[in-house]
């Protein structure tokens, strides 16, 4: 597997194929959508996730959309938009692109249908492309970060998986481990849908990069043995100040590494980062169904009618965060500021 070249997600005729992540580890299934409401499943049920991969999957649905379906071109666009908007509330990636769809949509109004439709498919494309260029440039940076032989830790998966191709935290983690900065990756579990158990070690078997699998219970005690090095993790969403919405237990791990004196790094593009949102009060938190955490794929784990909660983020203070990895460079405290004037050079 070359983490660059690979990607969940490609469009093939007039549907979106997408590598249904629900069924890894035990089989690698493509599934074929080719009606907004396929790509919007797909999204809910997490058959793809992680932000970089809902925004490029949401753009693609556009696509499908308009070509899937016959009747008036904006009434098409309208309602898969409105569909894709409400799949997932916290990762800020999905209305980002939406809103981008949207801009190149009605750009070409004026020049009718076909028009509208090709600038749509031409922008999907380049948006794919652009998150990997943006992957390995944030990769890069992250590297960096990173000494001799060090021990990672890592929580849920960020990998080409969960991206359009490389990944962001994994991605940071591949390139480091390639220029021999990083021995060997702790691989969080990632209760209650296992990402890191089947995800994140699907993606490293196929990378060859050593690494062994945690309970989530078990990152307190491997920190105070002093076997870890570094923490990278992803994001869904990034305030203005830095505040960080990422994979439930994600905050969990941010004040075990604060209370071990271990830097704790958040890779993300700059796309992931939400400038109307003042702080982390203000991102909206997914909450999840009770089964999920009552059942292990299907295995009752729990008494049937169990009370559960089971929210799918939570958000890590700024000020327990070292360092943001982006495409324009690791940015540091205070986050009000790096973040502002990254997102202006981005413009």
């Amino acid at each position: 597997m070359n983490a660059e070249n690979f990607s969940p997600l490609r469009y093939v005729g007039d549907a979106v194929e997408i590598l249904d992540q629900t069924q890894l580890p035990r089989t690698e299934t493509w599934l074929h959508c080719d009606d907004v409401e396929k790509v919007a499943g797909a999204i809910e049920r997490l058959s793809v996730r992680g932000a970089p991969a809902i925004g490029v999957a949401a753009a693609w649905g556009l696509v499908v959309g308009l070509t899937s379906t016959e009747g008036n071109l904006s009434d098409r666009f309208e309602t898969a938009w409105k569909r894709l908007a409400r799949t997932r509330p916290t990762a800020v990636n999905l209305a980002w692109a939406l809103d981008r769809g949207r801009t190149v949509f009605e750009a070409k109004r004026e020049q009718g249908e076909r028009a509208m439709i090709d600038a749509l498919s031409a922008w999907a494309e380049q948006l794919q492309r652009d998150d990997v260029a943006t992957n390995i440039a944030l990769a890069r940076h992250g590297a960096e970060l990173f000494g001799p032989e060090d021990r990672v830790l890592t929580h849920c998966n960020t990998g080409a998986l969960a991206t359009a191709g490389h990944g962001t935290a994994l991605g940071v983690i591949t390139t480091a481990w390639q220029q021999g900065r990083v021995s060997s990756v702790w691989v969080d579990e990632t209760r209650p849908l296992l990402q890191g158990a089947r995800l994140t070690t699907w993606e490293l078997d196929r990378l060859e990069i050593p690494y062994r699998l945690i309970p989530d219970s078990s990152a307190g005690a491997l920190m105070a043995s002093g076997r870890v090095d570094r923490i990278v993790v992803g994001a869904d969403r990034i305030a203005a100040n830095g505040d960080a919405a990422n994979k439930i237990g994600t905050y969990t791990v941010a004040v075990l590494a604060h209370r071990h004196n271990i830097p704790f790094y958040v890779a993300a593009p700059l796309s992931t980062v939400d400038p109307m949102a003042a702080s982390g009060a203000d991102i909206p938190i997914e909450e999840r169904s009770e089964d999920e955490v009552r059942q292990v794929f299907g295995t009752a784990v729990a008494p049937a009618d169990a009370p559960a909660l089971n929210l799918a983020f939570d958000v890590t203070p700024h000020e327990l965060i070292a360092g943001i990895i982006t495409e324009a460079g690791v940015l540091r405290a205070p986050y009000r500021e790096s973040l502002a004037a990254a997102l202006a050079g981005a413009t």
